[in-house]
């Protein structure tokens, strides 16, 4: 990435690909500083608490490839950082169609450190981008796991991290039409590009697929193609099928224990869609 600092402030509760795109378009100016509010700032800001906490924000922020360093801040006025911590900022970023109170301590802060301000249009964050894609690491074992992944939370961010300790991770989402026939009507709630742009974005991911098969194994063309050497789960995903087809075709299963990271809640896509 480039020397320059990109700058850019908020909650960034309930983490969407509309904000993912902003960071997406912001490291392209440069390496990005998130000043994340903490829960009391957004109390104050919007009058009511965040959906999630602050270590959780923080955490999944962190896990995305275009976000260098995060710094809770406990207020946003008039600039809730050390002018060590923005040394080489050189850009503040707002997203236009942020919250008011966001773009407005966006502006404070440019204002402050003397750094012109650069605002995202909705235009600029249309359609979700291919990432690019380095070469298969010779050196490593290839990795997959499979799943619909409907909702991005911290517990996905957390398996893919361990996951990835065990070689270069590939993740094949279900295909809408998959999704559905395994969990009927009303699913996935968001499309299947959106759903693999935002499993891209996090950082032990080297590369997102979308499903082509059918049922529990609908993703053996991609475990093909990728030709894997592991096919990792969770607990819940533990299924029949698949230990039967890496029996047969000599992959390593791993099953993994659903914990979250220290300190952070246990989620799981079904229950946050009562959010």
């Amino acid at each position: 990435m480039s020397a320059a600092g990109v700058l850019v402030t908020g909650g960034f509760d309930d983490l969407g690909s509309r904000h993912v795109r902003f960071l997406q378009e912001c490291s392209r100016l440069g390496d990005v500083t998130v000043l994340l509010w903490e829960d009391a700032a957004i109390q104050s800001a919007l009058g009511a608490p965040p959906k999630f906490p602050l270590a959780e924000r923080r955490y999944l922020l962190e896990g995305l490839r275009f976000v260098s360093r995060v710094l809770p801040v406990a207020d946003d006025r008039p600039l809730p950082a050390a002018p060590s911590d923005l040394r080489g900022v050189s850009i503040v970023c707002v997203d236009n169609g942020a919250l008011a109170a966001e773009v407005q301590a966006g502006r404070r802060h440019a204002a402050a450190i003397g750094a012109p301000l650069r605002v995202v249009e909705d235009r600029e964050l249309e359609g979700f981008p291919d990432y690019p894609v380095s070469p298969p690491n010779l050196l490593r074992r290839r990795v997959v796991v499979t799943g619909c992944y409907d909702w991005l939370h911290s517990g996905h961010v957390r398996f893919f991290e361990e996951v990835a300790d065990h070689g270069e991770l590939y993740v094949v989402v279900g295909s809408d039409a998959n999704v559905r026939l395994l969990k009927g009507k009303g699913h996935p709630r968001f499309p299947q590009e959106k759903r693999r742009y935002m499993v891209g974005a996090v950082r032990h991911v080297h590369q997102c697929l979308v499903s082509t098969g059918s049922g529990w194994m609908d993703a053996e063309p991609e475990i093909r193609t990728i030709d894997a050497h592991i096919y990792a789960v969770n607990e819940d995903g533990d299924k029949p099928e698949k230990r039967e087809f890496c029996r047969e075709n000599g992959l390593e299963y791993l099953v993994l224990s659903r914990v979250p990271a220290a300190g952070l809640p246990r989620r799981s896509s079904t229950d946050l869609r009562g959010f």
